[in-house]
């Protein structure tokens, strides 16, 4: 039965398998001698070593191909939409950065190095080797404690739930903007509530549909949602080639050669088209055999680098400067195709919020004092999730501003996700026998991501500035 359970629980995306996991374990003592002395149902009288117990949670089921849906849905999201809003205003120049950060992200490099004929020196592979070198590590935080200590897992805790909270708001701003265009007509006023435009009703109305989810506690209920990203992702992409192709609107637009002083805030948007890596330890460890994680990671990355490319040139060549930081607000409205793009981008973030708000939800739940029920604990559990999107909901609407926000979210966080942390990490793991080439390879990295990721902070976070001030000022008016 246990065994049952572990199947099950490794065919849940992304982090939901490692979460799931640590709660279908039994409650049997492990002690010091390697015994397990279970006395409940079916594993009664089952003698287990711990490193036996060990191995069999650490196994996985996960085949090539669910491992690759699974990464790459975690990959594709709001960073698709912005592709051709960045390279318009970076570039076409500016395509190489996209390209690199992809090929940053899996790249593997052979190299002839103690740890390993193959070793990737960058990001995804860079974390399967640090899992490897300690086995028991499940999460990115668990290398992040493993590396630095007590305080590697607070600050990589901190700057995941950071990067979560910050997509959610995104999420948020992007039903906003796609919502209030497909339910475009009369206004609608509330009494007492003067302030309340109809777009933000609207809005408020679609979270609190999407406010019921945070309250499941079966992570098999859930999962399901995450195929419905890549089937969002899909919609949207054929969506606008349908559109350039059906001769709705022309491609003829030239995309200018580079403009460098917009590099820094494009790069942001960049770097959030690949953030997801703190899940990739739980993909890691929920696959069947681990030694092609390499092979996942590099089809993954490199089928999602060819849909942001060619999405990318395809909405900057139709639109031009005109075009949206989401392209799906671009789309001729009046299209029948129009609105379907525009009602997949709606409903993907109201997917996203029981998913995103999982591992927060369950660790929150497992800090919880042991004399409490199942039962207030899942209230409990429901209404800080409830309070805390609720708290999304007021910021998006405070700030929405759909690519500063993303921009400053991938230029503050998830370079350091994506990029210097599992550099930083396998460093220090490594120290002892990593090799020079290695070494210079990943202080690079850290450098070249600290350097993108200060800049792009300073630029998005002041046109951020700049436009709130503006807002505002005309609103005085």
């Amino acid at each position: 039965m246990l065994g049952k359970l572990r199947k099950s629980v490794a065919k849940l995306p992304f982090h939901e398998s490692n979460l799931a996991l640590k709660q279908v374990k039994c409650d049997a003592c492990i002690e010091e001698n390697g015994v397990c002395k279970c006395d409940n149902g079916d594993i009664e009288g089952m003698v287990m070593t711990e490193d036996a117990a060990d191995q069999q949670a650490r196994s996985g089921n996960s085949s090539f191909l669910h491992a690759v849906l699974n990464m790459s849905g975690m990959l594709i999201g709001l960073g698709q939409l912005s592709t051709p809003y960045a390279l318009e205003n970076g570039g076409w120049g500016s395509v190489f950065l996209l390209v690199g950060l992809g090929f940053i992200c899996y790249n593997n490099l052979h190299a002839s190095d103690p740890i390993g004929t193959t070793i990737c020196t960058y990001t995804s592979h860079v974390l399967g080797k640090c899992l490897d070198k300690n086995p028991k590590s499940e999460s990115f935080a668990d290398i992040g404690e493993n590396a630095f200590g007590r305080k590697g897992r607070v600050l990589t805790t901190t700057f995941i739930y950071i990067e979560i909270f910050m997509a959610l708001v995104s999420y948020t701003i992007s039903l906003h903007d796609n919502l209030i265009t497909v339910l475009s007509g009369p206004q609608i006023k509330l009494p007492g509530v003067p302030n309340l435009h109809t777009s933000q009703l609207i809005t408020v109305v679609a979270v609190l549909i999407a406010l019921p989810s945070l309250w499941l506690r079966d992570l098999s209920s859930i999962s399901f949602l995450s195929s419905g990203g890549i089937l969002m992702s899909l919609v949207v992409f054929i969506s606008v080639v349908c559109t350039a192709a059906f001769g709705s609107v022309e491609a003829n637009h030239s995309i200018p050669f580079l403009h460098v002083k917009n590099i820094p805030a494009i790069s942001g948007l960049y770097i959030y088209s690949y953030a997801g890596h703190f899940v990739f330890p739980n993909l890691y460890k929920a696959m069947k055999d681990p030694s092609k994680f390499t092979k996942v990671s590099i089809v993954s990355f490199a089928a999602c680098t060819l849909l942001y490319t060619a999405l990318a040139f395809l909405g900057a060549k139709m639109f031009g400067p005109e075009v949206n930081p989401q392209i799906t607000l671009s789309l001729p409205r009046h299209h029948f195709i129009t609105k379907i793009a525009l009602w997949a981008t709606v409903l993907t973030p109201m997917t996203k919020y029981a998913l995103e708000f999982a591992p927060f939800a369950i660790q929150l739940e497992n800090n919880l004092p042991d004399s409490l029920s199942s039962r207030m604990k899942l209230i409990i559990r429901g209404f800080v999730g409830s309070i805390l999107l609720l708290v999304i909901l007021s910021l998006a609407l405070s700030v929405p501003y759909f690519e500063h926000v993303l921009s400053l979210t991938g230029s503050l966080v998830s370079v350091c996700i994506c990029m210097t942390f599992p550099s930083a990490f396998y460093i220090k793991l490594s120290w002892p026998h990593i090799s020079k080439p290695v070494l210079i390879l990943n202080l690079s990295l850290i450098a070249f991501g600290s350097i993108l990721g200060v800049l792009g902070t300073i630029s998005s976070a002041k046109m951020l500035i700049k436009t709130l001030l503006r807002a505002h000022s005309t609103r005085v008016r």
